[in-house]
């Protein structure tokens, strides 16, 4: 499991934006997303946290790599 704190998202649309946006890195992807805390978890076999990182950054939002 990968966790990121993401700045910038507040509400749904962000959600459907960074959720697709890691989809289309890892289709298979499992994503969890709390809205609230701005935390965003990513099961994923074939994707390093760089290329979630930056597909989130694409998106415009401020990414930080959780180490728990």
């Amino acid at each position: 499991m990968q966790n990121f704190k993401v700045s910038g998202m507040t509400c749904g649309h962000c959600v459907r934006a960074v959720t697709d946006a890691i989809h289309i890195v890892d289709p298979a992807a499992t994503v969890e997303i709390d809205l609230d805390a701005g935390r965003v978890s990513v099961r994923t076999e074939t994707a390093s946290p760089s290329r979630i990182a930056d597909a989130i950054t694409a998106e415009g939002y401020t990414v930080e790599k959780l180490t728990v």
